[in-house]
């Protein structure tokens, strides 16, 4: 298995996570409250910070960051934390409507894009790559979503995937964009149009 191939079963492993709260929805099987699942959003994020700030500024020469980390990230925040950072930006501030189908369209959609792109170095990803994110973002958001609200979230997560906006040279990693961007997207169009916001925001609910 090539380093690219691991690295993407390693991200989709992030589903797991949501994957057990739905699951717990479901009739005789027991529950996963969403603040457990906010707990160990917290958790990776502590702990990921804290490796990261150890490998950037200590030392941290495991053989595993070789694997899942691309050279550009040697000197950078790596993909790994923006991931979990922006999975826990989605998990703390929304409610699991908004928040679930954001994680899918990171830890599935990404990686299904990324494979197919994965030899092509671009600042905009293919048509065809750009459409599968879509679908698959889509596909993830229409269960939790109405209709409106998760076209506008799989645009949104298929904008973050495909296009690439680079500051100062550095490029804006889209494990970070995605589930802020599509989760931003998701309450914005589900608030305007007409869901009260305390079913939204975990901040009032």
């Amino acid at each position: 298995m090539n380093d690219e191939v691991a690295r993407r079963l390693v991200h989709a492993s992030g589903a797991i996570l949501p994957t057990a709260w739905v699951v717990g929805q479901l009739d005789a099987v027991p529950e996963l409250p969403w603040q457990v699942v906010r707990y160990v959003l917290v958790l990776g994020t502590v702990v990921a910070l804290g490796l990261e700030v150890v490998r950037l500024f200590v030392g941290l020469d495991w053989a595993i960051f070789e694997k899942l980390t691309r050279e550009y990230e040697q000197e950078n925040l790596a993909g790994y934390a923006l991931y979990i950072i922006g999975g826990t930006f989605a998990g703390l501030l929304f409610t699991p409507v908004v928040a679930v189908p954001a994680m899918y369209m990171l830890t599935i959609g990404d990686p299904i894009s990324g494979l197919l792109g994965s030899d092509e170095l671009r600042r905009v990803k293919p048509a065809r790559v750009l459409g599968t994110m879509f679908v698959v973002s889509f596909a993830f958001a229409l269960p939790f979503l109405p209709l409106t609200a998760a076209v506008a979230a799989a645009v949104a997560a298929t904008l973050a995937d495909g296009v690439k906006p680079v500051v100062a040279t550095y490029v804006i990693d889209d494990n970070i964009t995605i589930p802020i961007l599509a989760s931003v997207t998701a309450a914005v169009v589900l608030v305007a149009t007409g869901e009260p916001v305390e079913a939204v925001v975990t901040a009032v609910a």
